[in-house]
């Protein structure tokens, strides 16, 4: 009898995966389905079951096998072959379906022991709060409740982008070769940009912003 697992454990919460590159391909291109739909479907030769999926996937890789390359303060010591072997075991497809990636430099010691705590905890909060109580109002009536649940007809109401928005996401589509899926992606994380900026239209600098979190696009390009 199958039992929920830990993509249907995760609903409605996170799922945290460490070292991603480590896990088996096979168990990585399932996730597809559930990122894509909320949801996991077994079928046997008696019945089909579902379970529920709708979660927060966060994942963690290494730059590289021996972990420095592009850091300024270590030799990587693996081949151009070696990397883009570690990189290919996360499938295009899959990290189309990811919203945002980022590199996260080393820290260095003068960050680690400054005084100066950045912004507070609390102001960050605040503007999420904000941001997460004008979806709730933009998406009342309906059954989501985040820029990141919208469907790319509802994408096209509510992310309309000016000409000069346009041209910066034709420039990045035939220079970074977004799919239709990445490409709704970005248009849904600048909306979120513009949430927290308090902006009621996308501006060009939204844009570029959310350009700037599909880090693995440009790798794959520099590469």
């Amino acid at each position: 009898m199958p039992r929920p697992g830990e993509v249907s454990l995760s609903h409605n919460g996170v799922l945290f995966l460490d070292e991603l590159p480590e896990f088996k391909k096979n168990a990585l291109e399932v996730l597809r389905q559930p990122m894509e739909d909320g949801r996991v479907t077994i079928s046997r030769a008696a019945a089909s079951l579902t379970f529920p999926a709708r979660l927060m996937l966060v994942a963690a890789m290494n730059p590289c096998p021996c972990g420095y390359h592009g850091d300024p303060n270590h030799e990587c010591t693996c081949t151009p072959l070696q990397i883009q072997r570690y990189r290919s075991k996360i499938s295009g497809p899959l990290l189309d379906r990811v919203d945002i990636h980022i590199e996260v430099p080393a820290v260095r010691y003068r960050h680690l022991s400054s005084e100066d705590g950045g912004e507070p905890s609390s102001t960050i909060q605040e503007r999420v709060e904000r941001a997460r109580r004008l979806q709730r109002e933009r998406f009342q009536g309906r059954k989501i409740y985040a820029n990141a649940q919208m469907r790319p007809r509802m994408i096209e109401r509510h992310c309309s982008i000016g000409e000069d928005c346009r041209s910066l996401m034709e420039m990045a589509i035939d220079r970074l070769g977004f799919s239709a899926r990445g490409y709704h992606r970005v248009l849904k994380i600048a909306r979120t940009i513009a949430d927290l900026d308090g902006a009621q239209n996308i501006r060009a600098a939204h844009i570029g912003e959310a350009i700037q979190y599909r880090s693995l696009d440009r790798a794959n390009i520099s590469s």
